[in-house]
């Protein structure tokens, strides 16, 4: 592939073959009971996949983004919950990479590279949606400590997360809004509760819920880094890398259908010949793997320029809003290629179908992307 080195290819590589192994044999029947893949879990653990991100000292192997990228597009090609159960939990381990204290990095990040602490971020609040600026969720500094109050909604992992970062207000009168926002390491306390767990389309077996906190305390030291209101930035920056694994988690889910139907054409039969020889069933492969070949070089662009350290979130907010789109356009092909039994619970595509619209509406709306695109092509000047 040329993508990258020996080292990192043969992790994509294990994680493919995990996939194809353990995974796709199973992920139907635990998908259509909503079961939490409790075994597939564990072994994700063992392959070290919950600690990619996280370099020595505090982990065994820091790879580069684009090889985060593909083994996150293998895991959604088996079944994109346990992409999503790593997602939030890397751009945790980023915040604290970049943002923590040293002794916030010690306390957290060697547990979380084992995957024996899993961390899930809340940002989003009932009524709030993408205006993140305007959430309620206040940290009040009380004596060497804060005390919380409010809910956050849609958090991936909540129940099984021992960590959640909380972007929350420390300073609701600030000026400009963002410099009163910053963000909390947040252990299970007192005070913090899981209220309920959100019925979804797909993205099933993974729970997502409602967090609520009521008179919560928490120590000073819960502030990422040490300085108040620099958590809008923080979180922004960890959004670039949640972005790219989003976009990724779209890839795989794409791939996945595009596989099913290139086999299934093969295969079935019409009119005295194979039904990849009909031109109309023809052109959706074309299509389909035209689009699924121009994601992934998309992504490797984004993962690339955040390798960088340069700003990308033009880049990561590109490859976010094609690759969410593009998997959406490809999981419906695969129904029309498929035919009724695309429509069959008895076979893959619908659940695929039902999987990729929670990349166009996670991590930040399409809507949302397209916004961040513009201003950073004003910002830039242009392409």
């Amino acid at each position: 592939m040329g993508e990258l080195d020996t080292e990192e290819q043969a992790i994509v590589d294990t994680v493919a073959e995990f996939v194809d192994r353990d995974v796709r044999p199973v992920a139907r029947d635990l998908e259509h009971s909503d079961t939490y893949p409790e075994a597939l879990i564990e072994r994700m653990k063992e392959l070290g996949v919950f600690g990619l991100a996280i370099p020595e000292p505090y982990g065994e192997v820091k790879v580069s983004t684009p090889c985060y990228a593909l083994v996150t597009a293998e895991l959604a090609r088996g079944w994109m919950s346990l992409a999503g159960a790593m997602g939030g939990h890397t751009v945790v381990a980023k915040l604290l990479l970049m943002y923590g204290t040293e002794e916030q990095k010690q306390k957290y990040l060697p547990r979380m590279a084992t995957g024996e602490l899993r961390a899930a971020m809340a940002l989003t609040e009932p009524g709030g949606g993408s205006d993140l600026q305007a959430m309620r969720t206040r940290a009040r500094r009380v004596g060497d400590g804060y005390v919380v109050d409010g809910t956050k909604t849609w958090i991936t992992n909540a129940r099984r997360a021992g960590l959640v970062a909380l972007l929350c207000k420390t300073d609701p009168d600030a000026e400009p809004k963002h410099r009163g926002i910053s963000v909390l390491l947040m252990e299970k306390v007192p005070g913090f509760e899981v209220s309920r767990d959100l019925g979804k389309l797909g993205y099933k077996g993974v729970e997502t819920c409602e967090l609520s906190f009521s008179d919560c305390h928490v120590p000073a030291s819960a502030l990422l880094g040490a300085e108040e209101g620099r958590g809008f930035a923080q979180m922004m920056r960890g959004l670039e890398i949640g972005r790219i694994q989003v976009a990724s988690r779209a890839l795989g889910v794409g791939r996945a259908a595009f596989d099913d139907a290139f086999r299934y054409a093969q295969e079935r039969e019409s009119f005295g010949k194979p039904i990849w020889k009909h031109q109309a069933v023809g052109n959706h492969l074309a299509g389909m793997a035209t689009k699924l070949t121009a994601a992934r070089q998309l992504i490797l662009h984004a993962a690339r320029q955040y390798d960088s350290g340069a700003r990308s979130d033009l880049e990561a907010g590109m490859a976010k809003l094609f690759c969410s789109e593009a998997a959406m356009e490809v999981a419906l092909d695969a129904i029309r290629v498929h035919g009724a039994y695309g429509y069959s619970t008895e076979f893959d595509v619908e659940r695929y179908f039902r999987d990729a619209p929670l990349m166009i509406v996670g991590e930040g709306t399409n809507e949302i992307q397209q916004d961040v695109i513009v201003r950073q092509l004003i910002a830039r000047g242009g392409l």
